[in-house]
């Protein structure tokens, strides 16, 4: 029963995902906002609001492995899965200034959260820390976004439109009804992922680090991929990669700060060892394609996808073979 209860709180935090992103970006799109800060803030939020609400969820109830598992977990799985597998599908490549500048940031980023988990367990102030610096990050977005609104252009929000099934002439009561659906199923399918995903840590004598960097954050994510999938097969690739990046630079800092802010989160020692350095790695893997204008394929997508299926296999390896 456990496995049914983690399948239908995946499923749940799917389902209100979406409805989130999709009432969010219609209404975001009224307001006529800048395609690339909608792109950058309310997809990138609406996308991570699954790892959100499971992150809060874990802290709440004493489970600090799968609250730090989910962030950095996702976020693996955001570089070698969401954009490795719809690279098998169609080259992936944002050769945006917007771009460039955005991954130096999530680089940057990810450093201070890694070097914030070495200090030892996150509190309140290192939360307030990492939330300070998201909302540095969403103003200096929206001075960007703003000062290039011309160059940004109706396409990329048609594109977006498009992407996340999204209508600006939606009517404010539908919107609103999307959203509160949305935040109303997300707190539920949490409940039941976290609540099933610990029964399964202790009943395979896994860690609940090692479900929450596998089994959790590969259910949160379904939200990206699904995203760039559909990206991918509609010809729209480009935003992809500029998707993902505002997605890790908010599982950082706004869901670990938020959970941090909330209550004193221990970090799990298997992640000093292996699971915070593969999270610098692969983040770092997206710089060559980045700053040398080079487009994800199927090759680059192949090894991506392979290196994120070592990585589950090592994870999930018998403690007493493992790590």
């Amino acid at each position: 029963m456990e496995y049914v209860q983690v399948a239908i709180g995946m499923a749940l935090l799917f389902a209100a995902g979406d409805l989130l992103v999709k009432g969010a970006v219609s209404a975001a799109l009224k307001l006529e906002i800048p395609a690339i800060l909608i792109g950058l803030t309310v997809v990138a939020f609406g996308t991570s609001a699954p790892e959100l609400f499971v992150t809060i969820q874990a802290s709440i109830e004493g489970a600090p492995g799968i609250a730090v598992g989910n962030v950095v977990g996702s976020n693996i799985a955001n570089v070698l899965l969401v954009i490795g597998l719809p690279a098998l599908l169609a080259p992936l490549g944002d050769h945006s200034p917007e771009t460039k500048r955005n991954y130096v940031i999530m680089m940057m980023v990810t450093i201070v959260a890694v070097g914030l988990c070495f200090q030892g367990p996150l509190s309140w102030w290192q939360g307030a820390l990492l939330l300070s610096l998201l909302l540095l990050f969403l103003l200096d977005t929206y001075r960007c976004a703003m000062t290039h609104r011309a160059s940004v252009g109706e396409s990329s929000c048609a594109d977006i439109e498009e992407l996340e099934d999204a209508d600006p002439a939606m009517p404010n009561w539908k919107i609103a009804a999307l959203i509160g659906l949305g935040m109303i199923g997300l707190p539920f399918g949490a409940d039941l992922a976290v609540t099933g995903a610990k029964v399964i840590a202790a009943d395979m004598g896994l860690s609940e680090a090692a479900i929450g960097l596998t089994v959790i954050a590969l259910g949160t994510s379904l939200p990206e991929l699904a995203t760039t999938v559909m990206a991918a097969i509609r010809r729209q690739a480009d935003i992809a990669i500029g998707n993902v990046i505002g997605s890790n630079v908010f599982n950082l800092l706004c869901i670990l700060g938020v959970a941090a802010t909330l209550d004193r989160i221990e970090i799990p020692p298997e992640f000093f060892s292996l699971n915070l350095w593969v999270m610098v790695l692969a983040s770092a893997a997206l710089a060559p394609f980045i700053w040398l204008r080079i487009k994800v394929g199927r090759i680059s997508g192949g090894v991506f996808v392979l290196a994120y299926v070592a990585y589950v296999a090592l994870v999930l390896m018998p403690p007493s073979n493992g790590l």
